[in-house]
């Protein structure tokens, strides 16, 4: 009798035993990541790295970038000196995060003294060349931006609203910045340029509106090699200030590091550019409120870019509403020139170019309605096809001016008194005119006539035509690619 009662007590023991091992094993599964989770959340919230930019000190439009600041930044992309991060960041990151979305400061942030602790022994040394007329709300984002990717010198050629004092005294106080106004000094130097007796940019010669600005942007480039290659630069850059870099495909978001990579046989690098889409009507700041750009076409399947095409068009003139021929980066060396404003040149070769695959320009175009208005109003055109067409070098530019020209009438007058063909002299004279600088008693120079000196034949080495801005392949060009 004993035996029988005592297999049942060993059988219930045993099965208990078994519960409990099955119990703890659960216990320990489920902590063990619990646990892994709380440690890496108290380790990034001791602050392990970046100081979060809504606690660093931000700046009005107006105000004056610079002066003491108690932040020592630490690293950013495509820059590997560290500093520690001060205890007041810490005490407010807690709240920063809940209130992010909240804030009521501007949403791109601005560090009080714009020298992110940047060794300036890094390499390659890059610099951008831009002429505007922009404000501070466009131009500091602009600027704080690309200086994040690895940019240190900015080669600012200012007029209108750029040019005004409570505006270029912000800019000069940016260590980095060299800001070039339109003086009689700059007119003087540029009414010598060789390029005026050269015959790749001739075309452009003597035309008003985005041919005049298409000119100048080529005289500034060229006074802009000469600036970088006297500061060190390694590669130059022309962009404009509602274009940025993307640098996709380098191992960190850096366009240091992205040249870096590039062959040392290469002399120029090509941005294929993404344009911005229209996604509401009351855009107030392009560079944090639009999402959605077109890709190039350089950077689409073929067949999908001619398949979608009239979907993406719209009843547009074009796949993009601008340039679609991007922007590119040359390497500072001897007998370097600028080929228009996307490309550069070189007198003594052709130059050794590369297109990146997965890099590229995005172009904040179009973004607000004052885009539109301000197009109109630095031209005075006619309201005609023919007219237009000799101001503007893209459809959709053409075709916005007419329709707000002639809904606006304000031109007609003014232009109608005007001879159509410009000379010389009255075409860069026209080019001082309606900049600011500051030097407000500049006048326009008496500039010697060149037209009579002829084309020297010592000057046209390397006579490839200027590169305008080029729209992407329509439907016409469809049947040549499946061709091919």
């Amino acid at each position: 009798m004993k035996s029988m009662h005592r297999a049942p007590l060993i059988s219930s023991s045993s099965s208990s035993s078994s519960n409990s091992f099955v119990s703890r094993l659960l216990l320990l599964l489920t902590l063990l990541p619990v646990s892994l989770a709380c440690l890496a959340f108290i380790l990034q919230w001791r602050g392990g790295g970046l100081a979060d930019p809504a606690s660093a000190s931000v700046i009005s439009s107006t105000s004056v970038p610079g002066g003491n600041s108690d932040l020592n930044h630490e690293v950013f992309p495509g820059m590997e000196t560290v500093s520690s991060v001060s205890p007041k960041a810490h005490q407010s990151s807690s709240s920063d995060c809940s209130n992010l979305a909240r804030s009521s400061s501007p949403s791109f942030p601005y560090y009080g003294d714009w020298k992110f602790g940047v060794d300036s022994n890094l390499k390659p040394k890059i610099c951008i060349t831009t002429s505007t007329s922009a404000g501070l709300d466009q131009i500091l984002p602009w600027m704080f931006y690309h200086k994040v990717l690895g940019v240190s010198t900015f080669f600012l050629f200012v007029e209108g609203k750029a040019a005004t004092p409570s505006i270029s005294k912000v800019l000069e106080s940016i260590p980095g910045v060299k800001v070039i106004y339109r003086t009689k000094d700059l007119e003087e130097k540029q009414a010598k340029s060789r390029i005026w007796n050269e015959t790749w940019l001739s075309s452009f010669f003597y035309k008003p509106c985005n041919y005049e600005l298409f000119v100048k942007q080529s005289l500034n480039m060229e006074m802009a090699i000469v600036m970088a290659r006297d500061a060190g630069m390694d590669w130059i850059l022309h962009l404009d200030t509602d274009e940025l870099i993307y640098p996709a495909g380098a191992r960190e978001y850096s366009l240091r590091r992205l040249l870096l990579d590039v062959p040392p046989n290469v002399d120029m690098v090509i941005f294929p550019n993404y344009e911005s889409s229209v996604e509401r009507d009351d855009i107030k700041d392009p560079f944090t409120e639009v999402s959605m750009f077109k890709k190039n076409y350089d950077h689409l399947p073929k067949d999908t870019y001619f398949g979608m095409y009239k979907e993406a068009t719209r009843n547009n003139p074009n796949y993009f509403l601008t340039y679609g021929n991007g922007k590119s980066v040359a390497r500072v060396q001897d007998h370097l020139r600028p080929n228009g404003a996307h490309r550069w040149h070189n007198y003594m070769k052709t130059p050794n170019e590369i297109k990146l695959e997965e890099a590229a320009v995005l172009h904040y175009t179009y973004a607000k309605f004052s885009d539109l208005t301000s197009r109109r109003d630095r031209c005075g055109c006619k309201p005609t096809k023919e007219d237009v067409k000799r101001c503007f070098m893209l459809d959709f530019d053409r075709s916005v001016v007419i329709q707000a020209l002639k809904e606006s009438g304000v031109f007609s007058s003014v232009v109608s008194s005007a001879s159509s063909n410009l000379s010389k002299k009255q075409f860069l004279a026209s080019m001082h005119k309606g900049n600011s600088s500051k030097t407000t008693e500049s006048e326009s120079l008496p500039l010697k006539d060149k037209e009579s000196q002829g084309i020297s034949a010592r000057h046209l080495l390397g006579t490839e035509s200027a590169v305008p801005p080029l729209s992407p392949p329509g439907m016409e060009h469809a049947r040549f690619v499946t061709e091919d």
